[in-house]
């Protein structure tokens, strides 16, 4: 469903120091830097697949996406979604897709989400029946409820967010490219949006590409994640196996029915936290049994699980990973 091969997008900024006489000096004479915001990124994903697009800020994840929906031409290598060229534009491959950009909106300020709803109706020219329905399953799915008859301005973000996403799938997109659409919202709606953004990927069989920064928007929605860092692929495979790959270590959460100091602890493993009642002790994959048993014997252990690393602390050091290999 979506193709990518050897995508590069270069740009020439202009350089220049500031005060007056460098920018009359640049009248005449400018200076430009060449930047690879993507440098050679290739990758594939299947229909239906759901994939997170990860990277740290800078790492060229929206340009691509801006290439893939067809909003910027690259500067070469092949880009392909849905057997359309997006740079093409063309109506089949527009109606084939959707963009939701956390940080823009299409909703028009002042009127009701309904009235831009009935304005994406006339543009994708979809039949009045089957746009009846379509609002009616979204508004089922995402509880929108009255929200869509109130003026956008008085809605919170997390109430203008589901109605973004319900006037951008509309037209029933075979492709959603999602750049950061939790952004800004509070931990019930995040949960709300990702119910969602799952019901639709498996009542339509739609392929999702997501960027976030939200790690558990990422461990919900996506088995699979393609990595990229300074515009190039670091990783693209199983969200889990690079959890190990990575950071192979487990991590003991206990809670026990009397505080203890870390000192006492640090006897099982590593002591990442020891606060009151709550610990966490870190241990080798192949330690966990034995660094439970000795907890179990030696402490009055209340409650006690075992987790892997968190995702945020396994993406930044396959960050630090590639920066190293790169010799930056």
């Amino acid at each position: 469903m979506i193709e990518v091969s050897e995508l590069r997008k270069h740009y020439r900024v202009h350089r220049r120091p500031p005060g007056m006489a460098s920018a009359i000096r640049s009248i005449f004479h400018r200076t430009y830097d060449q930047v690879k915001a993507v440098d050679g990124l290739s990758f594939r994903v299947a229909p239906g697949e759901r994939v997170g697009f990860l990277g740290p800020n800078g790492a060229g994840k929206t340009t691509t996406l801006k290439i893939l929906s067809g909003l910027l031409h690259p500067t070469s290598g092949e880009v392909r979604v849905a057997g359309h060229l997006p740079r093409r534009r063309e109506p089949a491959f527009l109606k084939a897709i959707t963009l939701v950009m956390g940080q823009k909106q299409q909703l028009l300020w002042d009127l009701p989400p309904a009235e831009t709803f009935a304005l994406n109706r006339a543009v994708y020219d979809i039949p009045r029946p089957r746009f009846e329905e379509t609002v009616r399953e979204l508004t089922r799915l995402l509880e929108l409820g009255d929200l869509v008859h109130k003026p956008t301005r008085q809605l919170s973000l997390g109430e203008r967010m589901k109605c973004e996403l319900a006037a951008a799938l509309l037209h029933r997109p075979q492709v959603l490219f999602l750049d950061e659409p939790t952004i800004g919202l509070d931990v019930s709606m995040q949960a709300t949006v990702r119910a969602f953004i799952r019901a639709y990927n498996e009542r339509f069989g739609a392929t999702v590409l997501l960027t976030s920064h939200y790690m558990e928007d990422v461990a919900a929605l996506c088995p699979r994640v393609v990595v990229i860092d300074r515009g190039r692929l670091i990783h693209d495979g199983d969200l889990r196996a690079l959890s190990l790959r990575v950071r192979p270590d487990k991590r003991i959460v206990v809670r026990l029915e009397r505080p203890v100091e870390a000192r006492e602890l640090s006897r099982f493993g590593t002591v990442v936290s020891a606060e009151g009642t709550q610990a966490v002790v870190q241990v080798s994959a192949t330690e966990v049994s034995g660094a439970v048993g000795r907890l179990l014997a030696a402490l009055p252990v209340a409650d006690l699980t075992v987790e892997d690393p968190p995702l945020e602390e396994v993406m930044s050091e396959l960050f630090s990973e590639s920066r190293r290999a790169a010799g930056l």
